[in-house]
């Protein structure tokens, strides 16, 4: 009986997770989107600092004054030699997603983030020449091609988007990398991770957003009516971008890495669904085939990684490669920004 009990608990908690999780993270989405199109805010650098801002100032209450956390204590001179450069890629993925959203639907966007698996294999073969076993290759061919036909048929297509979107995969995924060498010593969660570097993207960002987007945002204070609520949207999704890395720690400990798989492609799912209904961009129908496409090949890719993770006999490295995962963690799907991405 207890037994019983014990285990319905722990299902009720994954699902609890998963829920708030999808929540957090398609609310963000839409505030995002919503800012940039019915706000008229099309400021993507200026929001993209503002959710730092909030998510440095949020880190800092979990870990420093709530004691939620235990700070994790990183030495002076790795903060500038690893979390910065860190903290640069992190900079510029945030942004690109910004960016994106900025010029194309969010159903499109999503999509093409869905592309992060493949270009982050693509980049360790080509790179550090990593070896992968020909299920891995052959798992990304769904997604490719759902990529493809989703861009080929959709009706809001910008390239400027599209690209922004497209490039933000190739820094999630150079994010994803950097991670296993920059960061090897450091175990961190996702609180640690947006209190280290929250502060540094704020100060590599804040000079360009004043330069380029200075004027633009006196001149829209200047001429848009509501001010006042206005910036209590905009900060309102500063402060759930941060809600949201506290809810992937909580779902990436409550659930198992084939359950966090499925969930992260559901979650796109949803995202493009509730996006759909609330901004009613055009969507054919071989568009929707092709994003689903692109999220089962998602799943597959999910799944062969972590069946081989499993295997008793993993497929050898090459020499080149700089080293071989030690343990399950470093072997869960890289799938929906790895863990720590989709944050701030």
């Amino acid at each position: 009986m207890e037994e019983s009990l014990l285990c319905q608990w722990s299902v009720f908690r994954s699902l609890l997770a998963i829920v708030q999780w999808w929540a957090f993270n398609v609310t963000v989405i839409i505030m995002n989107k919503w800012i940039f199109q019915k706000l008229d805010f099309k400021f993507p650098l200026t929001v993209s600092c503002v959710h730092f801002i909030c998510s440095a100032v949020g880190a800092s209450l979990v870990i420093k004054v709530l004691k939620l956390k235990p700070l994790i204590m990183v030495d002076p001179e790795d903060r500038w030699r690893r979390i910065f450069p860190m903290s640069f890629v992190f900079c510029i993925n945030i942004v690109l997603g910004n960016v994106s959203l900025r010029y194309i639907p969010v159903s499109f966007m999503q999509t093409i983030k869905s592309f992060t698996p493949a270009t982050t294999v693509v980049l360790q073969w080509l790179v550090w020449s990593k070896y992968f076993d020909w299920r891995i290759w052959t798992s990304l061919i769904p997604i490719v091609g759902g990529i493809l036909l989703t861009s080929i048929t959709e009706l809001s297509f910008n390239m400027f988007g599209f690209c922004a979107a497209l490039f933000g995969c190739l820094a999630t995924s150079t994010k994803t990398i950097l991670a296993e060498s920059l960061l090897h010593g450091y175990k961190f969660d996702s609180i640690n991770t947006v209190y280290y570097m929250a502060p540094f993207a704020t100060m590599i960002l804040a000079v360009p957003a004043m330069l380029l987007e200075g004027s633009g945002v006196i001149l829209w204070f200047q001429t848009h009516d509501s001010i006042v609520s206005s910036l209590i949207i905009i900060f309102s999704s500063g402060v759930l971008a941060f809600c949201l890395n506290f809810s992937i720690f909580y779902v990436i400990h409550s659930t198992t890495a084939v359950t966090f798989n499925v969930a992260g492609n559901l979650k796109v799912a949803v995202a493009v669904l509730v996006s759909w209904l609330i901004f009613r961009n055009p969507i054919s129908g071989l568009n929707a085939v092709g994003c689903a496409i692109t999220l089962m090949g998602c799943t597959f890719y999910g799944y062969v990684r972590h069946k081989l993770s499993q295997s008793h006999h993993p497929p050898p490295s090459t020499p080149r490669t700089p080293r071989t995962p030690r343990s399950r963690v470093e072997l869960l799907p890289l799938v929906n920004n790895d863990k720590l991405d989709d944050k701030v």
